[in-house]
């Protein structure tokens, strides 16, 4: 039996990082690696949505990976995610994940056109195939992919050695149970419901919001694993009231974080690649608002 134990625990999804010309930063790269790496995760989600994926080359996907694994590589646990729009780009970023020695590369199915069942595990099985000794995470997002996982799908791609689980980002909770059942292992990947994943079956949590604040999540997964749930309920739902604040900006959300991650001491990672929205002079109260509510919620509860 193959030991997954390096999947179980807090892994923040890692965020595009652009320099003021807005050109993808090694250097501030290595710096946000580093500083989730001292606050105490798991591991590392590479290269997905927050990292802004399909608004970056395939040269620049490569580029963060790289310096990411330079700066963390053995330290922590890093999922890469590999999915582009077109096999042959996923499985050249797949190869390249796997010579830098990633724990596992994730994937989409393919977007915009929406292929049957069939054709969207001959896709993901010809990108596993690119890494034959690398894990491979199924990233179900069927809000933004267009197309759910099902079942079926699953079990079919069960068939590949390769395959281990879901990182699941669909609403409901029902699912990971789903995966879990046919064997799989799971990942919570709505941020507003990590402890309720947990109590499901997940083996940690792959979120978007984390970076902002992995102490509250930390603090989730431990009163989960201790069986603190009344606390652990109290963290989540500040974490849900944070979050709520955090999307009621005109800005995207990713440059509200960006914002409160340099308000915090953490990394100048720049802003988000258009046509994400940049911040607006409105946006700043609410961004002050959401830091202090971070702030308050860990002298609080960590």
């Amino acid at each position: 039996m193959k030991d997954l134990s390096k999947y179980e625990g807090i892994f923040p999804a890692f965020y595009a990082c652009y320099n003021k010309e807005g050109q993808v930063d090694a250097q501030a790269a290595r710096a946000l690696a580093k500083y989730l790496l001292d606050k105490g995760v798991k591991g590392l989600y590479v290269g997905g949505s927050s990292g802004e994926c399909i608004y970056q080359s395939v040269a620049e996907r490569k580029a963060t990976l790289e310096a990411v694994m330079a700066e963390v590589g053995g330290k922590l646990t890093i999922i890469a995610h590999v999915a582009c729009n077109n096999t042959a780009d996923s499985r050249e970023l797949a190869a390249h994940a796997e010579s830098l020695g990633v724990d596992a590369i994730a994937a989409i199915p393919p977007i915009y056109f929406h292929l049957p069942p069939k054709g969207i595990a001959k896709y993901w099985n010809d990108i596993s195939a690119a890494a034959p000794n690398t894990d491979f995470i199924i990233y179900n997002i069927p809000q933004l992919a267009g197309v759910a996982l099902t079942a079926p799908l699953l079990q079919e791609m069960l068939k590949n050695p390769r395959v281990i689980g879901v990182k699941n980002s669909s609403m409901p909770v029902q699912d990971i149970q789903m995966w879990r059942d046919e064997g799989a292992l799971a990942f919570n990947g709505p941020d507003e419901q990590l402890l309720s994943g947990l109590a499901a079956g997940a083996a940690g949590g792959i979120g978007g919001t984390y970076a902002a604040m992995p102490e509250l999540y930390l603090e989730i997964f431990r009163c989960f694993q201790a069986g603190e749930l009344a606390k652990g309920r109290e963290v989540q739902n500040e974490c849900c009231r944070i979050i709520y604040k955090m999307c009621s900006t005109q800005g995207n959300m990713y440059a509200v974080i960006k914002e409160i991650l340099r308000l915090q001491g953490g990394p100048d990672i720049g802003s988000v690649r258009a046509p994400l929205l940049e911040l607006v002079d409105s946006d700043q109260p609410i961004i002050l608002e959401a830091h202090e509510m971070i702030k308050a919620a860990i002298a609080k509860y960590c």
